[in-house]
């Protein structure tokens, strides 16, 4: 028995040798965690080594929730877009005014958001994480919103517009960040398309609201989206942010290092600084799509009453076949986005964008408009699930992702702040008619916008293979 014990260790390590190599080897073909024989008991540092390389699958429920709290706050923002313009034609007529009023309040994010992305960063790592920044921004938001139809002068409508304005921007990147809490950065491209296609949802309700409550009830009309987003956010809440101690994204475990972002300045600085010019080429193209689609919601429905002769609540519809086709395609386009680069799928969309503006100015009847209205969805689509998420690829590091989505913002909001205006301008120049016209050549503008960015960007934008 003396003599068998030494050599049945010996041949239990030659069998620990033959498989750290089969490891080792397996590694360093494939680049994959490495499976060990069965009957191998392997030491424990080389099992859970290789685990924490193994890729994280994307987690339904938890984008599930964060969808519905993006959800709740996009339902109050599309149905602000669609009727506050209408509002506001009570007490003024020229659509350039309009555009510019409509594009006030959310020039306001540019600069409430990078303080807010910055504050929410530094809450991220804690118990709460950025929760109560959006649970207090939606009850308080909710207030001004429901008094809009209540306002009898215009002083009193730009009140509630700007305060609404105020509270609203003062939460809306914290919540869209909230995916990056959640979800690992390898399946953001695609959990961005399922939210997306959630959004897509916000549009229907408000397509509905307009078309079922809006020519019977004003004020009705205005108390339902603040109760759903003071709803929705809660019950996010609920079952999301008691998670978040133990669903903090691993990347931020690192908090020992000093953070040279310690302000929106450092980090525009460092923005400015950059060789490449690649995040300022893109938040350029961000300012130019974003002010095109801020343009065409903001302004569809006064067209609807000005050219096609509907009514109010019918021309708030118009974006209801949008909503249908955007929530189809929008998951099937992250999963390509995925594959071809973002940069090259944002300009196939604006290129679908324009085609579908030449649809509604080529046959102005409420049929056509709403194709086109369905087809320029389609094309946004894209820009939407692509735009942060490669912003976000080229933040300098993972602490300052709530910072970059309000960079996002400040582009996305100059541009919709502008939008409205400028094609306004237009309108007041050409006719209502030949608004789709003067879309479509904007369109053509920032086309050649991304062309440019795509030179510049596109490399380190393109996905891993």
């Amino acid at each position: 028995m003396s003599v068998r014990r030494p050599l049945g260790r010996s041949s239990a390590h030659r069998h620990h040798y033959f498989a750290i190599a089969y490891c080792i080897g397996v590694a360093m073909l494939h680049d994959e965690p490495p499976q060990p024989p069965a009957s191998a008991a392997a030491p424990a540092a080389l099992v859970a080594a290789p685990a924490a390389k193994r890729p994280e699958r994307m987690s339904g429920s938890a984008v599930l929730w964060v969808a519905l709290a993006i959800f709740a706050q996009e339902s109050v923002w599309n149905f602000y877009d669609a009727q506050v313009p209408a509002q506001l034609r009570h007490f003024v007529s020229s659509a350039t005014v309009i555009g510019l009023i409509m594009g006030l309040d959310t020039g306001l994010g540019v600069i409430i958001q990078p303080w807010m992305g910055l504050i929410s960063d530094r809450l991220a790592l804690r118990r709460t994480g950025r929760w109560p920044i959006v649970v207090a921004g939606a009850c308080v938001a909710a207030v001004p919103f429901a008094l809009i139809p209540w306002a009898t002068s215009l002083p009193m409508l730009m009140l509630c517009i700007f305060t609404f304005g105020l509270t609203a921007n003062s939460f809306k990147g914290v919540t869209e960040t909230l995916v990056s809490d959640y979800v690992a950065p390898q399946q953001r491209g695609k959990a961005q398309g399922f939210i997306k296609a959630g959004v897509s949802l916000t549009i229907i309700v408000s397509a509905l609201i307009s078309l079922l409550v809006v020519d019977h009830s004003l004020k009705a009309a205005f108390a339902i989206p603040p109760i759903l987003m003071i709803v929705m956010v809660a019950l996010s809440y609920r079952f999301l942010g008691r998670r978040h101690p133990t669903a903090l994204r691993r990347e931020n475990t690192d908090t020992d290092q000093a953070d040279p972002f310690s302000s929106p300045w450092a980090v525009l600085k460092d923005l400015a600084r950059e060789p490449s010019r690649a995040r300022l080429l893109l938040m350029a193209g961000i300012f130019c799509f974003a002010g095109m689609w801020a343009a065409l919601r903001s302004l569809t429905t006064p067209y609807g009453t000005e050219v096609l002769g509907m009514t109010r609540g019918a021309a708030g519809g118009i974006a209801l076949p949008g909503a249908i086709a955007f929530l189809i395609c929008v998951v099937p386009l992250a999963y390509l986005s995925h594959r071809l680069g973002e940069l090259r799928m944002i300009r196939y969309g604006i290129a679908l964008f324009v085609a579908g503006l030449l649809v509604g100015f080529a046959e102005p009847t409420p049929a056509f408009t709403a194709a086109s209205v369905a087809i320029a969805s389609i094309g946004y689509a894209v820009f939407s699930v692509n735009g942060l998420v490669a912003l976000w690829s080229l933040a300098p590091n993972s602490r300052v992702l709530g910072a970059y989505t309000g960079l996002y913002t400040v582009a996305s909001a100059s541009g919709m702040a502008l939008g409205p205006a400028l094609l306004g301008v237009t309108v007041d120049l050409t006719g209502w008619r030949y608004m789709f016209l003067n879309a479509a050549v904007f369109g053509a503008v920032t086309f050649a916008v991304f062309t440019l960015v795509a030179r510049r960007a596109e490399r380190p934008l393109a996905p891993a293979s």
